[in-house]
């Protein structure tokens, strides 16, 4: 995998909401070759739900206003940890499974209304789970394959910045986004949080999520999704 040599994650904010769902919002490093990697272990079965906020803007789970103007992710879960763990489901505006998470995030105006946040709901025995969040044109090589691992590396489409483009009738026009992102993470039984700090993990009620994040430099340079 790329994405190597894992650091825990500091983050510029960690927050917690009720209802089961957990909210972060972060910078990435530096707008080449990020990614984020999340282990969630589940203690018992049910549903995870990922929504971003980053893109377009938006209140998250923490009741927090989330600025719009950060980049626009690719967020895909996979069984297991490490290299070996399995891809099971992901998504970003650049790949034909592209489910819009707008609303409840916002949309950008770039000649035409664009969504690029992402939602995914994955029902999930109880087991532990990696969410792996990048750029939305930074897309693991997994997606493509069968049984993909998330040792497979990336296909990296980003050409070099973080951009988004959108193509109409008019033209083309392109934004440059800002490093930031949000996430909100949804488990079953997931009542309280706990910042997780180096060394350490963050206790979250039913499930337990670590950050691991490996910063790489990347660039993007992509079309748009006009919804």
């Amino acid at each position: 995998m790329r994405a190597s040599g894992f650091i825990l994650a500091v983050f510029l904010a960690i927050q917690a909401a009720s209802g089961g769902t957990i909210s972060y919002t972060g910078t990435l490093a530096s707008p080449d070759d990020a990614s984020t990697v999340i282990t969630v272990t589940l203690a018992s079965g049910g549903t995870l739900g990922l929504e971003t906020y980053g893109f377009g803007g938006g209140t998250n789970a923490a009741s927090e206003a989330i600025a719009a103007g950060g980049f626009d992710p690719f967020v895909g879960v996979f069984a297991g940890t490490g290299n070996g763990a399995l891809f099971i489901d992901g998504t970003s505006d650049l790949l034909s499974n592209y489910s819009p998470g707008c609303p409840p995030a916002g949309m950008v105006n770039i000649g035409g209304a664009v969504c690029g946040d992402v939602a995914l709901s994955e029902t999930l025995a109880a087991g532990t789970y990696t969410v792996l969040l990048t750029d939305g044109a930074y897309i693991p090589n997994a997606i493509y394959e069968t049984n993909g691992t998330l040792g497979d590396g990336f296909n990296d489409l980003t050409g070099g910045a973080f951009q988004t483009c959108n193509t109409t009738d008019s033209g083309t026009k392109c934004i440059t986004p800002t490093a930031n992102w949000a996430l909100d993470i949804t488990a079953p039984g997931t009542t309280a949080t706990a910042a997780p700090e180096p060394g350490g993990l963050g206790a979250i009620g039913f499930a337990v999520i670590t950050w691991s994040v490996a910063w790489r430099r990347r660039w993007r340079n992509k079309s748009g999704i006009d919804q």
